[in-house]
């Protein structure tokens, strides 16, 4: 990411998580002539004890010079969550990590990782990488999503998986919500690797190519490990519901854990072993 667009995209979350504070959540009247949601920068300014002209160059994506404490304070006064405060400290101090990146081959899952995965017999489970791309799932994942084998490599990233496979959005009730989880964690990759052009290319073609997805990134929560409870319709189980939890493969390759554990008021995990049951 080159300074400037790294600037704009410090602008761009400032002022998204500024519109999510209502004025009156810290004591603030929400008077009558406000003309767009959440605060005013002079209010952020205030709430952080910075002056107004300071924050307004800061929010503007202005090259100027900023500080741990500073920032703190305007975390604290938009209400920031820790990976949220990350994210903002990798954009405002570059302290991501992105410059020790490189172009690399397809990372390799451990025989511990792999048999893992193998005995989440009842959990669909999806293993990716710091881009998102997939390198790895488990048979409960083939059946309720799709055998990812079909899809090469490159073109095997979460992300746009989600945008341009229509099984996808039909599978999710919700499917921007399902989505989200997502973009929050591509968020906080982003934000760690801010040095790494690929996750800025990658944006920017999935804004050429995907007109509703700009609104969808600049929406987006940070979270290093989201967990949500999703609903999906699928083709051959019909309503199944699973909680979501998004764990960090520690060893020398950065890789995630997505796991779909059935939500056990539902009958969701005695319709996965049928549908597992039906291929055999």
């Amino acid at each position: 990411m080159n300074n400037q667009t790294r600037l704009q995209e410090l602008s761009a979350f400032l002022k998204a998580q500024r519109a999510k504070i209502l004025p009156q959540s810290v004591g603030l009247s929400p008077g009558t002539r406000r003309r767009t949601p959440g605060l005013r920068r002079e209010e952020v300014a205030q709430l952080a004890g910075v002056s107004s002209t300071w924050y307004t160059w800061l929010e503007q994506g202005r090259d100027i010079k900023v500080s741990p404490s500073v920032l703190d304070a305007v975390a604290k006064a938009l209400q920031l969550t820790v990976d949220e405060r990350k994210y903002l400290y990798a954009l405002a101090l570059e302290t991501g990590t992105g410059a020790l990146l490189r172009e690399e081959p397809q990372p390799q899952i451990s025989p511990a990782l792999q048999r893992i995965l193998k005995e989440l017999r009842s959990c669909p489970t999806i293993i990716s990488d710091r881009r998102l791309h997939i390198v790895g799932w488990n048979e409960a994942a083939a059946h309720v999503f799709m055998d990812f084998e079909q899809i090469p490599y490159e073109q095997r990233n979460m992300i746009r998986i989600l945008f341009t496979r229509k099984e996808f959005q039909r599978l999710a009730v919700n499917w921007e919500h399902f989505i989200s989880g997502f973009l929050a964690i591509f968020r906080a990759y982003y934000g760690q690797f801010v040095e790494d052009e690929w996750y800025e290319r990658f944006l920017q073609e999935m804004r050429e190519l995907h007109p509703g997805f700009q609104s969808l990134w600049e929406e987006s929560r940070v979270s290093s490990a989201p967990e949500v409870l999703i609903e999906f319709r699928h083709a051959k189980a019909g309503k199944m519901t699973f909680h979501l939890t998004s764990l960090q493969v520690q060893g020398d390759v950065d890789l995630r854990c997505s796991i779909y554990t059935p939500d056990p008021q539902s009958s969701t995990e005695a319709k996965l072993n049928q549908l597992i049951k039906a291929q055999k």
